[in-house]
């Protein structure tokens, strides 16, 4: 039995109406779900995407699921195909369903079910810059945002770029969800600081649930 009063105990962090910061939550499950990190890595390799200005994304990414995220001269979208390749996404690891759903459910928004999972890669420098989550077309279904690897200090602002943003720390295993009323409001992280985690290594990685369509 958890005993919630251990200080390691998974515990939730508010930050807004609407969004919370579960620490914790997959800690233990780290090591196992990077593995499924990996293993649709080998399926589609990560990516630096180039914005429509131009610019390689210092992040590297792939996705799984029904549809993935994207970015390329056209702009940002949905696909059932990688634009890259022609081929579709690796399917989400039902463990990644089971995930968010759970989750999302503990910070109040019950019958989450994605169909889109974008995860990203992180080295030493790796940034990215504040912006709204808004491509989905459902705008009432949340956020859901496992990090697992190196530390990373994640931005939480308002809902114009330049509104004063929260900084906090987000690690191994903590779990952000936002939606509802703070479901548009700008985020990011800054650049990562170098360092070796014992089960991700160099690398920061992060698991983002939405439901596109």
């Amino acid at each position: 039995m958890l005993d919630l009063f251990a200080d390691d105990a998974p515990w939730s962090e508010p930050l807004a109406e609407g969004a919370v910061i579960l620490r914790r939550l997959v800690r233990d499950e780290g090591a196992a779900l990077l593995a499924l990190v990996l293993d649709v890595a080998a399926q589609n390799p990560f990516h630096h995407r180039i914005t429509p200005g131009g610019h390689r994304m210092s992040v590297a990414m792939t996705n799984c699921g029904d549809l993935g995220w994207s970015t390329d001269a056209r702009g940002y979208q949905y696909s059932e195909q990688d634009q890259a390749t022609g081929r579709h996404w690796p399917p989400m690891p039902p463990r990644f369903r089971q995930l968010a759903t759970a989750a999302a459910a503990q910070a109040g928004f019950a019958d989450f079910q994605p169909d889109a999972c974008l995860i990203n890669r992180y080295e030493p420098g790796a940034k990215l810059t504040l912006h709204q989550d808004k491509d989905e077309k459902d705008l009432r279904q949340p956020i859901v945002s496992v990090s697992l690897g190196l530390p990373a200090v994640f931005q939480f602002g308002g809902f114009e770029r330049g509104d004063a943003t929260q900084r906090v720390l987000l690690e191994h295993g903590d779990v952000v969800v936002w939606g509802g009323p703070s479901r548009l409001r700008f985020h990011g992280i800054l650049p990562l600081k170098a360092g070796v985690h014992p089960v991700a290594g160099a690398y920061r990685y992060n698991i983002t649930f939405r439901r596109a369509r």
